[in-house]
């Protein structure tokens, strides 16, 4: 999408006179949901109006809830990173950035991390290891024997509650069935043997009766993480939608551990999931692993297909986005596989 047929907010933002701290330049990323701005030594993310059913950001009063919910829920694990919400104000047809007038938009400013520090970049390099691992385990364990686990959280263990997020995935992607990314054969795969544990309802009951249905973090994988000298954020947890952060730990821990596969890291996958069950004494999660990798897997496919059809992406991305999906696809196929 060229500046020209961005949101009149967004160009604003572009321009680095825009902030009130020095911004030698400004750069914008865009994923399906956000627009995201590097701005000097902060980042500006706003909501885009969209409405993928499991997300409904269309109206600015919704757009205020959710970056005020992603303030607080982060604030448990990155204290320090997030710092605010901003406002995009209008005055006789001048835009600002926290001016005055009538808000417009809505945005969540955040400290910014080094780009040396994110976890996707150790991975590329071949620099991730155990003790990275570990330090990661240090924060984890803690973070989910102190997140909430009362009865309206433990409900979304039930095997009926997790089948609403597994079962609409295969809704979501069925119209995608044929191409280059997804096939019959796979989806029917992946389905059946997804399907087939959701009816195993004793095993979800189990999960509940040992406490481990808690308020996570949701979208625990490379790309929400960074090392930042003797700190690990573990940032952008889902605020969105509650029933995809409710969820059991196996269902959070399992994220990493797929992304871990999916980048050819088995070894630091299993060394990750040891770890993570020793300090913890979670000896039950082993049981559900391959279940929510495979679902973990999934979802990240479709999201790539989202992205790949999003009208704002050039051709590039979109080329790039169906060979990521395919490659998550047939992770997903071979964990039911597995199965």
């Amino acid at each position: 999408m060229s500046d020209a047929n961005l949101p009149p907010f967004v160009r604003l933002l572009l321009d680095p006179q825009s902030y009130p701290h020095p911004a030698a330049e400004v750069k914008l990323v865009q994923t399906h949901i956000s627009y995201v701005f590097l701005a000097g030594d902060f980042v500006y993310k706003f909501k885009k109006p969209v409405n993928f059913g499991f997300l409904d950001f269309t109206t600015l009063e919704k757009r205020k809830h959710f970056c005020e919910q992603e303030l607080l829920l982060n604030r448990r694990l990155c204290p320090d990173l997030y710092l605010g919400t901003v406002a995009v104000n209008e005055q006789h047809g001048t835009l600002a950035l926290n001016g005055t007038g009538e808000p417009v938009e809505y945005g969540v400013k955040m400290a910014r991390m080094p780009e040396e520090g994110m976890m996707a970049n150790f991975i590329a390099s071949g620099r991730l290891d155990r003790a990275m691992i570990d330090r990661i385990v240090a924060i984890l364990v803690p973070f989910y024997q102190q997140a909430d686990g009362g009865e309206d959280i433990r409900q979304f263990g039930t095997a009926q509650a997790v089948s609403v997020n597994v079962l609409e995935n295969f809704e979501q992607t069925q119209g995608f069935i044929g191409c280059p990314s997804l096939n019959q054969q796979q989806f029917d795969t992946i389905s059946t043997y997804a399907k087939g544990v959701l009816a195993q309802e004793a095993r979800f009951d189990a999960r509940i009766a040992a406490g481990r249905i808690r308020d996570c973090h949701g979208d625990l994988y490379s790309a929400n993480i960074c090392f930042d000298g003797d700190k690990v954020h573990i940032f952008d947890c889902i605020e969105f939608n509650q029933r995809f952060r409710y969820c059991d730990v196996a269902s959070d821990v399992a994220f990493l551990a797929m992304d871990l596969d999916y980048h050819g890291l088995a070894d630091l996958s299993r060394f990750f999931i040891d770890s993570f069950v020793t300090k913890s004494g979670d000896t039950g999660l082993a049981g559900m692993l391959n279940f929510y990798k495979c679902y973990r897997a999934y979802v990240r496919g479709k999201i790539n297909l989202f992205t790949a059809h999003a009208p704002e992406v050039d051709s590039a991305t979109k080329a790039k986005c169906f060979e990521m999906a395919g490659k998550y696809f047939t992770l997903a196929e071979r964990y039911a596989t597995a199965g």
